[in-house]
Formats: C-alpha cells, structure tokens, sequence
C-alpha cells in the first residue's frame, strides 16, 4: 500500500512537471539501464541570443513557452555565428548504478561555456569552461571542454548550455558513464598518438636527409611539416592542454596563426620541389606573393578578432591549395614528373582541407570522416610528400633523363613554335576569305549588301518572325525619272546621285534595324523585322519626305531626288509553308505595290493588300 502511494505520488509529480511547459517538443530524453553514452543532438533544442544578453531566468522562460527550436537534421554545427546559443534538454536518469556522469563538447575551440542544471526542487547548479578560463579548471584534463552532472535517480533535470564564442559554433554534446568516457578518450588518444607518430617519424626520417643532402626542399617540407602539426596540434585541443593552458590570447591567435605558418612552408616548399622559377616564372612569382600575403595576414591576425581572422586564414588555405594544385598540374604538363605524386598528395590533403572549412561554416554536419578530415588527408599528403621527395633526388641524379628531357623540351617549343606561325598564316588566309566573302556580298557603286545577300539574310528573318510570332515588312524603292538624270547629266552624275541616295535611304532606316540592299539599277530594297503594314508604310512615308526634302548636290548641280514606295507585311503565321515561297511572294507583292505608287504619278508610297 505505501509503495502504491509513493508511486501515485510521483506519477502526479511528473504530471504536474509536465503540464507546467518544462518537457520538450522532442520529449525527455531518458537514460535507461544498459546506456554508457548517449549523444544528445536528437534531443536538443537550442535558441540564438543574437545579442548575448539573455540570463538564465529569461532562457527559462523560453523553454517553459516551448519558443525553443529543434536542431536542423541534428545537427549541432552553426558555422561562424554573433551571439549566444542556448541548448536545453530534459533528462531522466534511470541508472541506478550511474548517478554521475560526463558531458563533454567534441569540439575544442569554444570560448566560454555555462551549463545549467535545474533541479526538480528549483535549485541550479552551475559550471563554467571553454578555452578562455584557465585549463586547470575543467572537470577532466581532457582536450574537449568537459562537466561532472550529478543526475538523480529518477529525478526529471533541465540541462541549459550557453555557448559564446568566436570560432565556429560547433556544439556536440555528448553524455558519459566515467567507464564509457575513459575508453572513449582511451581509443581517441590511440588515434592521435598514431597521427603525430607519423608526423614525429617523417619529421626526424626528412630531417636526416636535409641534414645528409642540403636540399632546400627537405627544409621547406620540415617547416611545413612542423607548421601543420601545430595547426592540428591547436585544433584538437592539445595546444591548449600542453602548451598554452593559461592564455586566453593564444588560444585565440595560434588557430590563425599556425594556419599562416603552415602555408607560408607549404607554398615555399612547392616552390623549391617544382623548381617554378625555372619551369614557370609567373607561377613563381604568384607563389612569392601568397607567401608575402600570408606573412602580413598573420601579423595582422594578432590584432583582428578571431571570428574575423580564423574565416579568412582558413579560405586562404583552400585558395592556397587550389593554386597549389594548379601549379602542380602545369609542372606535370611540362614534363616534370615527380609532380605527379606531388599532384597526388595535394589532392588528398585538398579533400580533407575542404571537409574542414565545410565543418567550420557549417556546410557538413559532424562526423569522424568531416571532424578528422585533415589529419586522414595531410596524414596521406605528407607521407606522399616523402616520397615525391625521394623520387625528386633520384630524378636530380639521372644526368641521362635530364638531357633528353631538355631536349624534348626543347622540341616541344620548337613544335609550338611552328604551330603558332603555322595558325598565324592560316588565320591571315582566314581573314583574306572573310574580307573577300564581305566584298563579294557589297554592291561595288553603292556600297550596299547586294541582291543575294539581301536574300539569304532575308531567310532569316522571316525564321525569325515565325518563331517569335512577329511581324515582317519589306520596301520597295525606285528612284523617280532616274533615266532622266542620266541623259541629262551623264552616268558619273547619275553615279553619284546613286550614291548619294542609298546613303539617304541607309540613314533614315537605320534606326529601325532596317536590312538595306540594291536590288538592281536604281531600285533598293529594305525589310523591317518588328513592323507591321501600317507601320512600316509610315516609316516610308518618312524617308520618302526626307528624299523630296533634300537634294543630290553634284559639281555645280543639285539634283532633286524623288523616289516611289512600295509597301507589303510578308505573311510570317504559316509556319507550314516554304521560306522561299513566302520571300518570293513577298518581293513580288511590294514589286506590285510600286508599280501602283509609279501609276499613280511617283513620289508616293502605296501599301500591298494584307496577307488573308
């Protein structure tokens, strides 16, 4: 009976819990019996105080009107973010055996963090970290932020995490028993120890050789090597952890900082190994100033904020690797073979460059492939580095194959030599034809598109109207009496006269996009794409006026000049119908339709009847 009580009693607790806005729109998240770790992305919701101002009452509240939001695809990457973001979680605890457990946020470069824990009997416990308090204060001596939560058996408590920071909003919360997190922490350590193994033994493996051979490029690849290894060192958080425990102001600059020393050695290593200032002078000289930009952004970047700085250093990076790659891929095209594993290792640390900057702008939600990236892409790129090397040394030794390379090479420029003067010449012959084809279409007197042309790009107007539904009109023109003007004043005059007149005809059309030619004698003919019948006949009135207007002044003559109009609107709505037969037609009808003008006195413009 008593135990019948309790548990109406708690029952009508969580009820009354319950009714009061404190669960989630997702529920409450309950850590049953058997559970070791749990991630809490599914069961987050988070808000963005975009000013950072919000208290913990204010948060509450929030959560209590369910004005709190589900993570998009649980995903817990916002990418470089102003503000504050506010998490929250119900959580139940039913182990009895595991009352304490272990929150921690995989990702190590968050500036400060508060976690809240609001007990069922209204009292808050609160925890601070992130690297801009002293490392000594975290829970754990572990890389990632990291807190103890006390969690009653039973016992409904909301978890709220704030979160400010200038780097990347990353926040994946993950729970932990303390044995699930110490063979979490045990097999990521494994994993690390393996990668900076690998970086230890290229290092120690590439300094014997420079030492031994003097060669520039083993120095540069040891600096880069060293450079990367601290950019992965800051990133994972163990710069934090062993070298820098106590500075806020590091843990801020190194992430820019090692970025810019990492790539000033990789784009001097990719000179020296590509030897660019003899195979390509411009792409040397490229590479100086990216090398310059990188030396000036990084003393700049002790100065920019962080969330300033760390967006552009790593852009740079991936601009930097793309040239990279790019300058690589001309060397091999040259001959350089040795470039072609070079190729090869910038395309594996290109990939894992690219999950990295996808992650930190939160492009990629988080994973092993997308968080580690960079160290499984430099991890393959520095150890085909090595062997790029390797096989640079033995190509330096090859006095045989460096001979018939510059031999081949310089036959190669000696091909592209001939072939240039070769495209040359046909490229004049080409424009030979094209000014031969041009005059073969002008009239020779007037200067005007002859009749044939006029006729071929007529077929393409008239394709033209028909697909855009549009209406075409052609003019018929005929200079009035001009056999007058020949007997009287001689053929030179009358020449003259001609051309004079398709210079008047060519400018009053112009602005209509008029298609011009002489069709023969003193008869020219214009097509108007766009203009319909009555348009296209007061557009000819128009330049008949300005013909009558004006006059033809020749030696001490002037010549009045007139001129008869015909005007016809081609029929463009038959589509079934031949092209040829439509501009036949066509021409025939405004032949027709001047024939009217010239019957009924000259010096007019007649219309042909519209198409039925």
């Amino acid at each position: 009976m008593e135990h019948f009580r309790r548990s109406l009693i708690l029952a009508l607790a969580s009820y009354l819990l319950l009714a009061s806005g404190w669960a989630q729109a997702q529920g409450v998240m309950e850590l049953e019996a058997g559970t070791s770790q749990v991630s809490l992305s599914t069961h987050l919701q988070y808000f963005h105080d975009s000013d950072g101002d919000a208290d913990l009452a204010t948060v509450v509240r929030r959560a209590r009107q369910q004005r709190f939001l589900p993570l998009p695809s649980d995903n817990a990457a916002f990418g470089f973010q102003t503000g504050a973001f506010w998490f929250h979680a119900d959580l139940v605890n039913r182990r009895a055996d595991e009352q304490r457990w272990l929150l921690v946020q995989e990702y190590a470069l968050s500036d400060r963090l508060d976690v809240y824990l609001r007990y069922a009997d209204g009292h808050v416990v609160h925890q601070a970290g992130g690297d801009h308090l002293a490392f000594a204060e975290r829970s754990i001596r572990y890389r990632h932020p990291n807190f103890w939560l006390e969690l009653p058996v039973g016992e409904p408590v909301d978890l709220f995490v704030r979160v400010r920071s200038q780097s990347s909003m990353q926040v994946p919360l993950t729970l932990f028993t303390p044995t699930a997190f110490t063979e979490k922490s045990r097999d990521a350590q494994l994993g690390i120890g393996l990668y900076y193994g690998i970086l230890l033994a290229l290092f120690i493996y590439n300094l014997v050789l420079w030492l031994t051979l003097r060669d520039a490029s083993y120095f540069w690849y040891l600096f880069h090597v060293t450079a990367f290894g601290l950019v992965l060192f800051t990133l994972n958080g163990l710069g934090f952890e062993h070298l820098w425990p106590d500075s806020a102001w590091l843990a801020d600059k190194s992430v820019p900082l090692s970025i810019c020393l990492a790539q000033i050695g990789m784009q001097q290593f990719t000179r020296t190994f590509l030897g660019l200032g003899e195979r390509w002078r411009l792409g040397d000289r490229v590479g100086l100033g990216l090398i310059a930009f990188f030396v000036i952004f990084g003393i700049a970047a002790t100065q920019l904020p962080y969330s300033i700085a760390t967006p552009i250093a790593s852009l740079a990076v991936f601009v930097n690797i793309v040239w990279i790659a790019a300058a690589t891929v001309v060397a091999v095209r040259r001959g350089y073979r040795p470039a072609r594993i070079f190729l090869l290792a910038w395309a594996m640390f290109l990939l894992g460059t690219v999950l990295f900057v996808a992650l930190a702008f939160g492009l990629l939600p988080k994973t092993f492939v997308t968080e580690y990236g960079v160290q499984i892409g430099s991890a393959l790129e520095m150890l085909l580095l090595s062997v790029a090397l390797g096989h640079r040394y033995a190509a330096l030794r090859s006095a045989n194959e460096r001979i018939v390379r510059e031999a081949k090479q310089q036959l190669e420029h000696k091909v592209q030599q001939r072939t240039t003067e070769l495209r040359s010449a046909l490229g004049q012959l080409e424009d030979a034809h094209t000014r031969l084809r041009e005059t073969s279409q002008r009239d020779g007197l007037t200067g005007l598109h002859n009749r044939t042309h006029f006729h071929n790009a007529l077929e393409a107007l008239v394709a033209k109207a028909r697909r855009e539904q549009q209406p075409l009109s052609l003019l018929m023109i005929d200079l009035d009496y001009f056999k007058m003007i020949n007997d009287h004043y001689g053929h030179l005059v009358g020449d003259e006269c001609l051309r004079w007149a398709a210079h008047a005809i060519g400018k009053a059309l112009r602005p209509h996009d008029a298609l011009l030619a002489r069709f023969g004698g003193e008869e020219f003919v214009a097509a108007l794409p766009g203009q319909d019948l009555q348009r296209a006949t007061g557009v000819a009135e128009q330049l008949r006026q300005q013909l009558r207007e004006r006059t033809c002044s020749s030696g001490e003559h002037s010549i009045a000049v007139s001129a008869s109009i015909g005007v016809h609107m081609l029929d463009t709505r038959s589509l079934d119908r031949n092209v040829e037969e439509v501009i036949d037609e066509a021409l025939q009808a405004a032949d027709q339709a001047l024939y009217v003008a010239k019957a009924h006195g000259r010096d007019c413009v007649r219309a042909a009847p519209l198409p039925a």
